[in-house]
């Protein structure tokens, strides 16, 4: 039906009703290059009126006279999507200039608790609430540059953080840059990969003599039975602690006297052999079970960590007294180190060794399995022996 307008036509809905009149639909009708040209432009219920439908005919009409703007309808919508594209882009390049280090962060943990073991995704957590939030977790990513890194690099040293557990921290950040990239929230570069990392050369090559072994056990049983347990398996089969937490009673094979240790942190799941000591100790600890766990916690859960006691009680022992460098120091890992070196002085090949530790290449077997100076001697002592044999010989 035409309007009043010149130009202004709708028609009606045939039920439904806009008000106490039926709904009508409203377009325009003009000329384009000497042809007429129709355009809808919507109902009633939706906004339009006629004087609205006449204020938009009149805007093409000069438009066309100018020879300027928008001629059609359909230009004139296709102008209008244009505008409200370009804003989009233009608020979110704004967003990811402002998106801080602790917004990505949150999104990437979420991510990595789908994807890592909880003791990974946990100990970035850690890392990130210790040191990264206080120095720049609230920063925007894009002001996150290579000084702002050194800067974390020193405070941390200057903690007496290891070196490994700084470059541990970079590798984090690194990881969460890379997580804003790929998910489209960063578009700068990776300020990680311009930073240098610390020396990470953290070898020990302490470990404990069968009598300072014996003494620390004794010790630990003095305190706490289960402390003492988790110490003597780590000793006598060379576990983690992680591992030690995660061991479960139907991992442990009486009849052949092994232990099935899996997802562990090379994710290599391996035998390790029961000597009879551990044996004994663990049917003494069978005849008390309270879950499904070896070593549960005091709640009867999973333990998260290595009792502060055991610290303690090396200190008591006096094994770190006058000790600065964190290598030659008394740890929980010790224990594990110490087995390998054990295993390394009894004759036990270095292949062997790899299988037991669950070492996934026989470099870090090499790293941790350290002969004593004492070994290395009748090495020595064996070469002159060959070269004076085949001199005299000659």
């Amino acid at each position: 039906m035409r309007t009043k307008t010149p130009g202004v036509r709708y028609y009606e809905h045939p039920t439904r009703k806009h008000g106490v009149k039926f709904d009508r639909y409203y377009t325009i009708r003009y000329k384009q290059n000497g042809k007429d040209k129709e355009e809808a432009l919507g109902w009633a219920s939706e906004g339009w009126t006629e004087q609205k439908a006449a204020k938009h005919l009149s805007e093409l009409k000069e438009a066309h006279r100018i020879g300027k703007g928008a001629k059609t309808l359909e230009e004139t919508r296709k102008i209008s999507e244009e505008k409200e594209q370009e804003q989009r882009l233009i608020e979110e390049q704004r967003k990811k200039e402002l998106i801080t280090f602790s917004e990505v962060f949150e999104k990437y943990i979420e991510q990595a608790k789908q994807d890592k073991k909880e003791f990974s995704w946990k100990r970035e957590l850690s890392i990130y609430r210790t040191w990264i939030l206080p120095n720049f977790g609230n920063i925007s990513l894009k002001d996150i540059t290579p000084f702002v890194l050194e800067r974390l690099k020193k405070n941390m040293a200057e903690e007496n953080k290891a070196p490994r557990t700084i470059t541990y921290s970079l590798a984090l950040i690194s990881q969460v840059f890379n997580y804003a990239k790929n998910h489209d929230l960063f578009n700068g570069d990776n300020p990680v990969s311009k930073v240098k990392k610390p020396s990470n050369d953290n070898k020990r090559d302490r470990y404990l003599s069968v009598e300072e072994a014996k003494t620390l056990l004794q010790s630990l049983k003095e305190r706490s039975l289960q402390l003492h347990d988790i110490a003597m398996i780590s000793l006598l089969c060379g576990l983690r602690a992680g591992e030690i937490f995660n061991l479960r009673w139907d991992d442990v094979n009486f009849r052949d006297h092994t232990i099935f240790i899996k997802d562990t942190k090379s994710n290599h799941n391996r035998k390790v052999i029961m000597i009879k000591e551990i044996r004994d100790m663990l049917k003494r600890r069978m005849m008390l079970k309270q879950n499904e766990l070896v070593f549960p916690s005091s709640l009867g859960g999973r333990i998260d960590k290595i009792s502060r006691t055991f610290d303690r009680v090396v200190d008591e022992l006096g094994f770190n007294k006058n000790i600065s460098d964190a290598r030659k120091k008394v740890v929980f890992h010790t224990l594990r180190h110490t087995y390998a070196s054990w295993l390394v002085m009894s004759g036990t090949d270095l292949y062997r060794v790899q299988r037991l530790m669950g070492h996934s290449t026989i470099t870090m077997t090499e790293r941790y399995s350290h002969l004593s100076p004492g070994h290395l001697k009748q090495a020595m002592s064996n070469f002159e022996e060959y070269i004076e044999e085949n001199s005299s010989s000659s």
